[in-house]
């Protein structure tokens, strides 16, 4: 492998190194402050390998498996650094515990390690390695704790789901490798379809969506989310909504694009489908949910419903490249405003008694009792709303834009109703925290966490008044890659 393969693998080769570093000192030190700082320490110099990467402005191939771009670099980006910032909401959640909690860093940073690994694939062998690292960390990150959660359920339900959908995925890259006789995207992209393999394509992209859809939970594939996002750690839960959906949504896009499965109107009816099903129906259930946590996971599948228009919206010709800026600038909104909203729950869940505190009725009184963390979640909320003047706002816009240039019009029909859902269930939370409340019980923002949570809010409202910068360098990247 030539030197500049290596400088390109830099921040996969940073956040590696990091992570033996992390399970040395955890096996001579347990020190929870320590495990957290080296952590962080680790994303921050993953973030800078990304940055030193990004400033060469070239496109490495590593081996065929792995591809070296801006694409890959902004959803590494992304991942890394929810990563950091949920190692510091977690901090004081973990502290009061009383168990041993270091080895969740651990996993957490594996888990980031898998998700990159999925941003820069460019191979099926690549995709399948960096799908089980992400996967088999979160199960066990679902399962830690031994008490309090209904988190052994939940890492039941989502190890046995996930490995049926792993299936799903090798058999239908087993069809796909029956019909080109490769695995590499690149060399998917330039294979000749023809009439004889076409049953073969078709059946086996059907099988990949389908175990992809389970992963990204959307309608029909949806019901172990709400059941897995109330019995996980709540920081486990805002990196399952945020960086694993993302990482799983970069390379089903860079496979989609090279397999150019927009000219198979079959796929592309079941892609209409499953978008129109997750927005109505993740909105409509949400609507009847007291558990935030539940109510944030079918919140969580109307905006993959959401994200899909835009992937739609690709197969239109002129579309692409705007549709592809607004996934990914929709994906980056999402990913502060959701990590933002489980940080909230992350740190009104200080119990000693291991519960996380997520009925909304235990946020009535919020705004008089803690007027900060009230309006912390309010900002997530309304962004997640779509309210103007968020990031939230800004993203959904950014789905309009490509939906009306390819003529989604019902599809464009379903966001305007499930928003208009959402924004009564978000209102309703808002609402509950504004009426006066009987409790008297002080509640404590932790400074790491709370300091975390000032910077994704203050991003978060950045990215909605002045999104020209990072709306230029996503235009650049979907240019790029398509």
């Amino acid at each position: 492998m030539s030197s500049a393969a290596l400088f390109a693998l830099l921040p996969l080769i940073t956040l590696s190194v990091v992570i033996l570093v992390l399970m040395l000192v955890i096996a001579f030190n347990r020190k929870l402050a320590l495990t957290c700082g080296i952590s962080v320490a680790g994303c921050a110099l993953t973030l800078l390998a990304i940055y030193l990467i990004h400033l060469q402005a070239t496109v490495v191939q590593v081996t065929p498996l792995l591809i070296v771009d801006d694409y890959a670099l902004l959803f590494s980006a992304m991942i890394v650094l929810v990563t950091g910032l949920i190692c510091l909401i977690s901090y004081d959640y973990q502290l009061c515990r009383g168990e041993q909690q270091d080895e969740f860093y651990l996993l957490l940073l594996l888990s980031a390690l898998g998700g990159m690994i999925l941003a820069h694939s460019n191979h099926f062998a690549s995709m399948i390695l960096g799908l089980e690292l992400l996967g088999i960390a979160l199960y066990a990150m679902i399962s830690y704790p031994t008490r309090g959660l209904l988190s052994l359920e939940a890492g039941l339900k989502y190890l046995i789901l996930s490995g049926v959908s792993s299936a799903f995925i090798l058999f239908g890259i087993a069809l796909l490798f029956a019909a080109f006789g490769t695995l590499s995207f690149p060399e998917i992209k330039v294979a000749e379809s023809t009439e004889a393999n076409r049953m073969f394509i078709l059946v086996g992209s059907g099988l990949i969506l389908s175990g992809i859809g389970f992963k990204l939970s959307l309608v029909p594939f949806h019901m172990w989310t709400p059941d897995v996002y109330q019995g996980a750690p709540a920081p486990t839960t805002a990196f399952l909504a945020t960086a694993s959906k993302g990482a799983i949504f970069a390379v089903l896009m860079r496979f989609f694009i090279s397999l150019d499965g927009y000219q198979y109107a079959t796929i592309m009816e079941g892609l209409f489908w499953l978008s129109l099903l997750s927005i109505l129906v993740g909105n409509l259930l949400a609507l009847m949910q007291t558990s935030i946590k539940r109510l944030l996971a079918y919140s969580s599948i109307a905006h993959l419903g959401y994200l899909l228009v835009a992937f739609l919206a690709a197969s239109y010709i002129g579309g692409k490249a705007l549709a592809v800026e607004a996934a990914l600038f929709f994906l980056l909104a999402y990913f502060l405003t959701t990590v933002g909203a489980f940080g909230v729950v992350t740190l009104m869940s200080q119990d000693p008694n291991n519960l996380d505190n997520d009925d909304l009725n235990n946020y009535q009184g919020l705004f008089w009792r803690r007027p900060l963390m009230a309006a912390f979640f309010t900002a997530m909320l309304l962004s997640l709303a779509g309210i103007p003047l968020t990031a939230g706002f800004v993203g959904k816009f950014y789905i309009f834009a490509a939906g009306v240039q390819s003529e989604l019009w019902l599809l464009l029909a379903a966001v305007v109703v499930g928003s208009g859902i959402g924004l009564f269930y978000y209102l309703r939370i808002i609402f509950t925290m504004t009426k006066q409340s009987e409790a008297t019980e002080e509640i404590t923002i932790p400074v790491t966490g709370g300091w975390a949570l000032a910077v994704v809010t203050l991003s978060m409202l950045a990215l909605g008044i002045y999104p020209a910068p990072i709306i230029s360098w996503v235009s650049n990247i979907a240019r790029g890659l398509t």
